[in-house]
């Protein structure tokens, strides 16, 4: 496949190709769709829409527009990441990585420091490029961040989130977007001693992976949680399972977060996925 071109969104006949998009990349709710004049609306006021077409085609775009933190000094900007969809049959194509490198670039001319969006964190493909491969770390765990969602990808499951931070001018994100970027991370990367599994999942009589009754004391700089490999998969075949990994999920994060834990780094070995946690705030700048 050719090498997308990647260029910012401005037309009103551009936005319409969006509309269409979002329609491919989350079927079943038109409520759903962000419509032209929101998209026209955000770039006129320092929103950034952009897209990757192949032959002209649109198959991917990244939208998002300026937010505000509130932090012990009072609020500061950022760049709230709101949206990024991908064509079907894209998805592994290294156009996700393209459209966040392109906003990576332009929000930093905007003079803004800290990118935020969220994402489901039992989605292993998005959890590989969010973490691994862009370099963003994560401590916010959202429950039901966008209440009962109606759209074929999240239908009937309590919409819990990772809430993300890039900080984009750190040496770490840098190193991650630059021509020498790293390698993927492997468990040999480390010594047992280093990583600590918090738990062992189980087999289902499906061959898909159950969540055990619990997991072990956090305890140890490097700690590591393994979630489902594909979970969409996992929601087509047993929905009560997915169901229980949501929840069993939700503890094990929420509990790690609040004892100090951040999420720093994802690997995806022997078709099995880990997030890798860490204690503190050390390694921001790796």
């Amino acid at each position: 496949m050719p090498d997308p071109v990647i260029r910012l969104l401005e037309s009103p006949e551009d936005m319409t190709l969006v509309e269409e998009l979002q329609r491919a990349v989350w079927p079943g709710s038109e409520t759903d769709i962000v419509p032209a004049h929101v998209f026209i609306a955000a770039i006129h006021n320092g929103g950034i829409l952009i897209g990757a077409f192949i032959d002209d085609q649109l198959i991917g775009f990244v939208f998002g527009f300026p937010g505000i933190e509130f932090i012990p000094d009072g609020p500061r900007p950022k760049h709230c990441s709101h949206m990024m969809g991908i064509k079907p049959g894209q998805r592994d194509s290294g156009v996700g990585f393209a459209l966040k490198r392109a906003q990576w670039q332009v929000v930093r001319k905007q003079g803004i420091d800290h990118i935020t969006w969220t994402y489901d964190p039992l989605l292993s493909r998005n959890a590989y490029l969010n973490i691994a491969k862009l370099g963003a770390v994560c401590n916010t765990y959202r429950r039901s961040e966008y209440g009962d969602m109606r759209d074929g990808l999240n239908a009937g499951l309590p919409s819990d989130r990772f809430q993300v931070d890039w900080w984009v001018n750190t040496r770490r994100v840098e190193r991650r977007l630059g021509k020498r970027a790293r390698g993927p991370l492997k468990l040999d990367d480390f010594s047992q001693a280093e990583l600590s599994p918090l738990y062992t999942p189980l087999i289902s009589t499906s061959n898909l992976i159950r969540p055990p009754d619990g997991f072990s004391p956090l305890e140890g700089h490097l700690i590591l949680a393994e979630v489902p490999t594909d979970f969409n998969v996992m929601r087509s075949e047993d929905f009560a399972l997915a169901h229980d990994w949501r929840l069993f999920s939700r503890e094990v994060f929420e509990t790690a977060f609040k004892a100090g834990y951040l999420i720093t780094d994802f690997i995806y070995e022997n078709k099995r996925s880990f997030y890798v946690l860490s204690h503190g705030e050390s390694t921001l700048q790796e």
